[in-house]
C-alpha cells in the first residue's frame, strides 16, 4: 500500500471532484473529506482546535522550529499533520482543526461536552482561543482574500447566508454574516465548555502566547508529552516571531499553502498580517468599537475575560 502523505491524500480528493457539479462536488468533498479529518485525529498524539485567524499558524510554527532544529529539518517546512512524522517516527503527529466548519465538525462532535467516550477524548487536546473581535477582523481578511476556493465553498454550503468575497464589506461581514461575531463568540463559548470536560484538555489564549511566549509553549509542549529545554523554546520563539515570520512569508520560504505568498503587493493578504493584540480598534469608528465591545463583554464566558470593564484583551 501506498505511504500517502496526508497533504496528497486531500489533493487526491480535491482535484477529481474539480469538475463535478457544485452539489455534487460539495457533497463528495464533505464526505471524504471528514474521512480524511477523522483519520488525522484518531491517528495524532496531538490535537490543536482554533478557529482560523486565533494563532494555529504561528503556534504550529513555533512548535515546527523545535524539531526543525532538533533533528536539522529545513525551515521551509512546517508540521501540519504528519510532514515530519513520516520521515522520523519520534516527531509526534498533530492533528490542527477547527472542529467546526463543514467536514472538520466531525472531529468537534468527538470532542464535544456529553459525547460518547472515543478514543479520541483520551489525547492532549489544546484549544487556542482569542479575542473573537480580533478574529473577526483577520477572518474578513483570510476569507475574502487568501482561503481557497475549495474550502470558501464549503464553508459557504454549510451556513444559510453564503458569502460573496467580492463584494461584502468588513463590517457586513463581522457584524452580521453567519460567520461573523455572534458564531464566533458561541464557538469559544462552546469549547472553553469542550476542553474542560477533558481529560487532557488545555485552554491557552492567544493573548497570553503573545505576552509569555516562553512559558506559555513550554505549558504546550509540556502537554504533548515532549520535553524541551529553556533554550530551545526561547530559540523557536524568537524564530517566530512576527517580524521574522513575515519576513519569511514575503521572501517566499514556506512551500506549504497555508504560509505560502499569495501577493507580495498587498499586505492585507499576508499570512502573518498584524498580529496585534486589539488591532481590530484601528478597523472601525469608536461607536462600532463599542457595539462590538458590549457584544462580547456581554455574551462572552467570564474565563475568556475578553472586552471586561478594565481590560485590554
Amino acid at each position: 500500500m501506498l505511504n500517502l502523505s496526508d497533504g496528497v491524500k486531500k489533493a487526491l480528493i480535491l482535484i477529481p471532484t474539480q469538475p463535478l457539479p457544485a452539489g455534487l462536488r460539495v457533497s463528495l468533498r464533505r464526505k471524504h473529506l471528514a474521512g480524511l479529518e477523522m483519520a488525522k485525529a484518531q491517528r495524532a498524539n496531538f490535537l490543536i482546535i482554533g478557529h482560523p485567524k486565533s494563532g494555529n499558524t504561528w503556534l504550529k510554527a513555533m512548535i515546527s522550529r523545535l524539531y526543525q532544529l532538533r533533528y536539522d529539518l529545513p525551515e521551509s517546512k512546517l508540521i501540519n499533520t504528519d510532514e515530519f512524522a513520516r520521515k522520523i517516527p519520534e516527531i509526534p503527529r498533530l492533528a490542527a482543526t477547527n472542529a467546526y466548519y463543514s467536514y472538520e465538525g466531525e472531529v468537534g462532535k468527538l470532542l464535544a461536552a456529553g459525547a460518547a467516550d472515543n478514543p479520541v477524548r483520551h489525547k492532549p487536546v489544546l484549544f487556542l482561543s482569542r479575542n473573537p473581535i480580533d478574529i473577526a477582523v483577520s477572518w474578513f481578511h483570510q476569507f475574502t482574500k487568501r482561503q481557497s476556493r475549495a474550502k470558501q465553498e464549503l464553508i459557504n454550503h454549510s451556513i444559510a447566508n453564503p458569502i460573496d468575497r467580492r463584494t461584502v464589506q468588513m463590517w457586513e461581514f463581522v457584524r452580521h454574516s453567519d460567520i461573523g461575531l455572534p458564531s464566533l463568540i458561541e464557538y469559544q463559548n462552546t469549547w472553553v465548555r469542550n476542553v474542560q470536560a477533558l481529560e487532557q484538555g488545555m485552554l491557552v489564549r492567544y493573548e497570553d502566547l503573545r505576552a509569555e511566549p516562553v512559558l506559555t509553549l513550554q505549558k504546550v509542549m509540556q502537554l504533548m508529552g515532549e520535553q524541551f529545554s529553556d533554550e530551545e523554546i526561547r530559540a523557536a520563539v524568537e524564530w517566530g516571531s512576527f517580524e521574522n515570520l513575515q519576513k519569511l512569508e514575503t521572501s517566499g520560504t514556506f512551500s506549504q499553502g497555508g504560509m505560502k505568498l499569495v501577493n507580495r503587493e498587498d499586505p492585507s493578504t499576508f499570512k502573518v498580517r498584524r498580529g496585534k493584540v486589539g488591532g481590530y480598534r484601528e478597523d472601525f469608528e469608536a461607536h462600532q468599537v463599542a457595539e462590538l465591545e458590549a457584544l462580547v463583554r456581554d455574551t462572552i464566558l467570564p474565563e475568556l475575560d475578553y472586552c471586561q470593564d478594565g481590560a485590554d484583551a
